[in-house]
């Protein structure tokens, strides 16, 4: 028998959200001596983007997880607005309730006096249509429809919401990633 003790089986390297950092820091619960190894928000309310980030155990990273709440911060009518089936299909209506329809005057066939004007461009700069394209939006979409395709997308793509299930994981990403440029968009702030 040799006096080599049995290697320690190897830990997956990307658990659902593990991050390997060199210094190797404790977590950031207090009295926890476990490495820190899963990245959180400081707060519910703050994006860590924005807060600033804490290392969590696993275990303190999932009671973390437990206790949030998306709604936090949220007025009841943007939460009942959040809750309704519909959320995402707003549609215009006209003043009796069907949908209003256009189909322009591509020949000119009407007369000038038919012819409206092109929408307005709110998002001109350069990646804008990519972003919005990622949270399902077109050009006409304004601040607040943003928001609430980002929030809608990352209720559906959020491992938290499906089981763990990682092959999301890349949506999850496009729709964070089109949601801060688009935070950062002169469109976005003139809106807010």
């Amino acid at each position: 028998m040799s006096d080599v003790p049995p290697e320690a089986p190897k830990r997956s390297s990307r658990l659902h959200g593990r991050i390997e950092r060199p210094d190797a820091a404790l977590c950031d619960h207090p009295g926890c001596t476990n490495p820190g190894e899963f990245r959180a928000p400081r707060s519910n309310r703050v994006p860590g983007s924005e807060g600033g980030w804490q290392f969590l155990c696993l275990d303190h990273v999932r009671a973390f997880n437990a206790g949030y709440n998306f709604f936090d911060g949220l007025s009841p009518d943007e939460i009942y607005e959040a809750q309704s089936p519909l959320a995402g299909w707003e549609q215009a209506a006209t003043p009796k309730g069907r949908m209003a329809f256009s189909f322009g005057d591509a020949h000119d066939l009407f007369g000038a006096d038919t012819k409206q004007a092109p929408p307005k461009k709110r998002w001109a700069a350069f990646g804008d249509a990519q972003a919005l394209a990622a949270l399902g939006l077109g050009d006409g979409a304004s601040a607040d429809d943003v928001r609430r395709a980002y929030k809608r997308l990352v209720r559906r793509y959020h491992p938290d919401s499906n089981e763990g299930d990682r092959s999301m994981e890349g949506k999850l990403q496009a729709v964070v990633n089109a949601y801060t440029h688009l935070k950062s968009a002169s469109a976005f702030k003139t809106e807010s």
